[in-house]
């Protein structure tokens, strides 16, 4: 898709391809309505400012839409961003499905990092250390995380030959 196309789509059509990015409705909501976007640098900008502006409900609402670290992947994007899990050693998975359990349980949602470039073990251990902060230190670090993920997943949305053809309607 390029941002021409993401322009150029109405509002529920734009949401739907800015939900692959970020999965906070409100979010997406609120980027499609900003339309239009002049270069992907803006677009960057004001996602990062509309996901500062969010609620706690929206920042859980995006984990949620997240796989588990070491977890089956839900798009072809996810599994190219825990790339690092593949090949790690029996023990690492298992104590990262340990560790994400014993995150759910401290904070009500899962462990999110973008972990685009990072090895099983570098994710295991920010997992581990991330257990000891705060509940509200944590839902900072994971709201920043997510908003690191979605700017990388704006540029994949804007570069990805593979991503599904906009409708043919105009925005309204």
């Amino acid at each position: 898709m390029r941002l021409d196309d993401l322009n150029a789509v109405d509002d529920a059509a734009a949401a739907r391809e800015l939900l692959r990015c970020c999965g906070s409705t409100r979010w997406a909501a609120r980027m499609a309505a900003a339309r239009p976007f002049h270069d992907p640098k803006a677009l960057a900008e004001l996602a990062d400012r509309i996901w500062r502006d969010l609620d706690e409900v929206d920042w859980r609402e995006a984990f949620a839409a997240h796989p588990k670290i070491g977890g089956a992947a839900t798009s072809a994007w996810s599994a190219r961003e825990q790339s690092g899990i593949g090949g790690a050693a029996r023990d690492v998975i298992d104590r990262l499905a340990a560790a994400n359990r014993d995150y759910d349980a401290r904070f009500g949602y899962i462990f999110i990092i973008c972990a685009t470039g990072q090895s099983a073990a570098d994710m295991l251990a920010a997992l581990e250390a991330r257990l000891g902060h705060a509940p509200d230190e944590e839902l900072r670090i994971a709201a920043e995380e997510q908003r690191r993920i979605t700017r990388l997943r704006l540029i994949k949305l804007l570069e990805d030959e593979a991503a599904p053809a906009p409708a043919e309607t105009s925005r309204s």
